[in-house]
């Protein structure tokens, strides 16, 4: 199975974190995600991650820093995830993939259920 980079920001705002639910159609549907997508043949993290927030949420961010990356296999998909710090800089967000979104404080990262690799990640924060 070939593997994949997998680009995510982690969106912060006035010490909220933005996170997404997956859509139910999807892989791991219906979880929560910090959102993102594949990076593109000759595509940056950074390009990968402004053209897929763009797509998905319909804002444009600032990509401030990388936190880390976690490796993730299952039977469907082999990823490399690599794990930005953002900030929102223009633009409403709109879902146009996801089923809802929150903006949610450090301690209520528990009554979400996290996509595996991003509630890996979350002990970083």
């Amino acid at each position: 199975m070939e593997k994949f980079d997998v680009v995510a920001a982690i969106i912060i705002k006035d010490d909220k974190y933005f996170i997404a639910q997956r859509n139910r159609n999807k892989h791991m549907g219906l979880s929560w995600e910090f959102p993102g997508g594949k990076v593109e043949k000759n595509e940056s993290f950074e390009m990968a991650l402004k053209r897929e927030i763009r797509e998905e949420l319909n804002i444009e961010i600032n990509i401030k820093k990388k936190l880390g990356e976690e490796n993730y296999q299952d039977d469907k998909i082999n990823v490399k995830l690599h794990y930005f710090i953002c900030s929102h800089i223009d633009g409403e967000i709109y879902l146009n993939e996801h089923e809802d979104s929150a903006w949610i404080a450090k301690n209520e990262f528990k009554n979400y259920n996290f996509a595996e690799g991003d509630s890996d990640i979350i002990k970083l924060l």
